[in-house]
């Protein structure tokens, strides 16, 4: 009886803030008047922003983690991004963005294929770039998503700040569940921060614009540590009492994989006709490198030796699977060239 009767509660709560969106709650009013002091913005426009927006429950049971989330599986993940269409679609956009592709690793130093490779992952190169208003679902997850509140509570103040540096209305942009926005699909703020106007014409147009897009993901790769002409990781076979040792370390690559042996790992690089090794190149490196596992149910595991450029994709997104996908899906680009 009493779970019924705060079930009920909460009904009526959000059956307030339908009928006049966000505006009525406290938190939010709160917000506004954080806005307000810290950045100058009028509290009354603010108002007006959040009466017009309601919470868009698609977005909560987006972020949501299933019900039952099973296990992780390698194998299945990259399969979902090395595929042949998407594959097909990153020759294309390598062939029709050749030089600015060029120029964008000659001024970062990062290669061209991993620039086209996060594309493609992201958003098939601007096919899937989510279509939810970015206000809207910024201030549903800000409001009434408690495990990450915090964080998109920031992302929506970037967004306002973002919004006023353009002169746009806050809701005129649109991107993904999450409030990601264009063709690499960044927050407000890695767009504030890192997004940069590639093709010179007075704007950051990350949506519709491919030089954009090229130039702002090598923009923050570099900033975020990518070094030139090193490799990403390579794959091993490891033996030894101390693997689990070595991966309780973390990804952030702290031991030149000669050194692993001190802890009981033995590694030796995965041979010739592996796609990492074609993306790395030669012996194993001289460089510090973490012991990455890519894990599948009811296969073997594979590992990885992942560098410095290895956690700087993390960087992008705090997954080795994903920081793998995009090694391999680069090194399939290079392959095709």
């Amino acid at each position: 009886m009493i779970r019924g009767f705060l079930l009920a509660l909460t009904m009526l709560a959000h059956a307030d803030v339908d009928a006049a969106g966000f505006s009525r709650r406290q938190d939010v009013r709160d917000f506004i008047a954080e806005m307000g002091q810290r950045h100058g913005f009028d509290r009354a426009e603010l108002t007006s922003l959040f009466s017009k927006t309601r919470p868009l429950p698609a977005v909560i049971k987006a972020i949501k983690p299933p019900a039952d989330p099973g296990i992780r599986s390698w194998q299945a993940y990259r399969a979902r991004f090395i595929e042949p269409r998407r594959l097909a679609a990153g020759r294309r956009f390598m062939h029709v963005n050749a030089s600015r592709l060029a120029e964008a690793e000659t001024r970062f130093g990062v290669p061209a294929s991993v620039i086209a490779a996060i594309i493609g992952v992201e958003t098939i190169y601007g096919k899937v770039m989510g279509r939810f208003n970015t206000f809207a679902a910024l201030s549903t997850l800000a409001f009434d998503y408690p495990p990450r509140a915090d964080l998109f509570r920031r992302e929506l103040e970037e967004l306002l700040l973002l919004a006023r540096d353009e002169g746009l209305s806050p809701l005129d942009y649109r991107g993904s569940y999450a409030g990601a926005l264009g063709l690499p699909q960044f927050l407000p703020s890695s767009r504030r921060r890192w997004g940069l106007d590639f093709d010179g014409d007075g704007r950051i147009d990350l949506g519709e614009s491919a030089d954009d897009a090229i130039g702002s993901v090598a923009n923050f790769l570099a900033v975020h540590g990518w070094r030139k002409a090193e490799p990403i990781a390579d794959t091993v076979e490891v033996s030894g009492p101390g693997i689990e040792a070595l991966l309780d370390e973390g990804i952030v690559p702290r031991r030149l994989p000669a050194e692993w042996s001190s802890l009981g790992v033995q590694a030796t690089k995965v041979g010739a006709g592996d796609t990492a090794k074609a993306m790395a190149g030669g012996d194993m490196a001289a460089l510090p490198a973490a012991l990455i596992d890519l894990t599948t149910p009811q296969a073997p595991t594979e590992y990885r030796a992942g560098y410095a450029n290895f956690f700087v994709i993390t960087r992008y997104n705090r997954s080795s699977f994903y920081a793998a996908t995009v090694m391999d899906f680069a090194a399939a680009l290079s392959a095709s060239e």
